[in-house]
């Protein structure tokens, strides 16, 4: 049976290719922009993946979170760091981030599980 995880990355990519098949210039072109703005910069992308968790979390994106959660991980970030972005996160946005806030913890720890 399939985990939290791998649903997400399996309909995420299926829609994404559904989407991106449809041909339409515009939304081919904010995905563009979307993976150029997370590429290594003046920033390192670690840095940039856990800024798009602030913004995620404080928007109540649970998608966009669990994007940005596995992204952070992938790309090395610890779970002390992803819980300082998340603390950042909450004090921005404020009580109602919360639930998210619960959603993502359980999110980090599936992907811890995935290493074990």
């Amino acid at each position: 049976m399939p985990n939290q995880l791998e649903e997400f990355n399996t309909y995420r990519s299926r829609m994404n290719e559904k989407l991106l098949g449809a041909n339409n210039k515009i939304i081919k072109r904010i995905f563009n922009l979307d993976t150029n703005a997370y590429a290594e910069g003046a920033l390192d992308a670690k840095t940039k993946e856990l800024l798009g968790l602030v913004a995620s979390a404080v928007l109540r994106c649970d998608d966009c979170i669990k994007y940005h959660l596995e992204s952070s991980y992938n790309l090395g970030a610890s779970k002390e760091e992803v819980m300082e972005t998340l603390s950042i996160a909450t004090l921005v946005g404020g009580t109602i981030v919360i639930p998210h806030l619960r959603r993502a913890y359980e999110f980090w720890e599936l992907l811890e599980d995935q290493e074990g």
